[in-house]
């Protein structure tokens, strides 16, 4: 399958006074796994169903390879489609399901069977053609889904939140699949999650939305290390909030001295955004913080912190290193001397 580009310019959708959409300007590359990220109502899956046709923008304009298909039928958009919902047909065995949109192009009924057993063996179910939906589990129907969704070798695949119904380990294995089948197929992908571990872990660009806004869109990394706004900042990932004065392009911060990302505010007086991992702590007699509590995660360990001035902070440190930093334990609190984000005091963009 070759991958096709895909544009929204200027995407607005209005539902009565709610606005979905609002100047939506974003890009798919081909092959692409453009993950829409971002919380229920922010418009993400607006752009899934206008790109796929079963919504129409009120303004703007969606294009493949450069051509506008913004009021092309769905039928007629070489898009496939994969819904949370998984949406078998009860009444259709597996290999009929997925070969549903072959018939209904009046395919031949070797080349269907031929094709549904193909897609079954590339979705790791190849035994099962005969079963019917209600005989497989949860992550078996969305591999099916996932199968019918192919079928027609569609030039772009839509997923719109297609592993929130599955069980957590069901659904890590599952998105791995689909990264690995997309790999291979070269098939431009846009994948809508409100799950940023999800959206992070699989995704080659991923595209945070806000009131049908788009926030920031980059590479997992970027989002993570260098995030454009606070609200991205918060979404993506867990904030410290820790009082601050700002002075020039610099910010105080629990007695260090940061040079300030973005914006600074005209206010003095702000809140700074530190990840869990850029808090360092050392155990120590003399030190003015305290260990409150202590998460083990495996690798890691979720310590949470009172601060010299009462307040609280959240600090990820190694798992093996947590044995040092039991509940009570007096230490001594650093942070991570690079850029941070502010915003001001008792305003975080959200």
């Amino acid at each position: 399958m070759n991958g096709a580009r895909v544009e929204f310019r200027g995407l607005r959708r209005r539902f009565g006074n709610t606005v979905a959409l609002d100047g939506l300007d974003l890009t798919a590359e081909p092959g692409e796994l453009l993950a829409l990220l971002g919380p229920s109502g922010c418009g993400k899956t607006t752009a899934l169903r206008c790109l796929a046709g079963f919504e129409h923008p009120d303004e703007g304009e969606i294009l493949v390879d450069g051509s506008d298909i913004t009021r092309v039928p769905a039928n007629r958009r070489d898009a496939g489609m994969v819904f949370q919902s998984y949406s078998l047909f009860p009444n259709l065995n597996v290999k009929d399901n997925v070969a549903f949109g072959l018939r209904v192009r009046k395919a031949p009924t070797a080349r269907r069977h031929a094709r549904a057993q193909e897609l079954l063996e590339l979705v790791g179910l190849p035994s099962i053609g005969e079963r019917y939906p209600h005989q497989l589990s949860g992550g078996q129907q969305q591999r099916v889904a996932l199968a019918r969704a192919l079928a027609l070798e569609p030039r772009v695949l839509l997923l719109d939140e297609p592993l929130s119904a599955l069980d957590a380990k069901v659904r890590v294995n599952l998105r791995e699949e689909i990264r690995r089948l997309q790999l291979s197929l070269g098939i431009t992908t846009i994948f809508v999650t409100h799950d940023q571990e999800e959206a992070l872990s699989v995704a080659d660009r991923v595209a945070v939305l806000r009131a049908g806004r788009l926030e920031q869109v980059a590479d997992p990394a970027t989002l993570y290390d260098r995030p454009a706004t606070p609200f991205v900042a918060e979404f993506v990932g867990t904030m410290n909030h820790l009082p601050g004065r700002v002075s020039g392009d610099k910010v105080t911060v629990l007695g260090q001295e940061l040079p300030v990302e973005g914006p600074v505010p005209d206010s003095a007086d702000v809140n700074v955004l530190i990840r869990p991992e850029a808090v360092l702590l050392t155990p120590d007699e003399d030190g003015d913080g305290k260990v409150l509590v202590s998460s083990f995660r495996g690798s890691t360990a979720r310590l949470r912190v009172q601060l010299p001035d009462g307040s609280e902070a959240l600090a990820d440190v190694p798992g093996h290193h947590s044995v040092r930093l039991a509940p009570g334990t007096a230490v001594r609190v650093a942070l991570v001397e690079r850029p941070v984000l502010v915003s001001v005091a008792g305003n975080d963009d959200l």
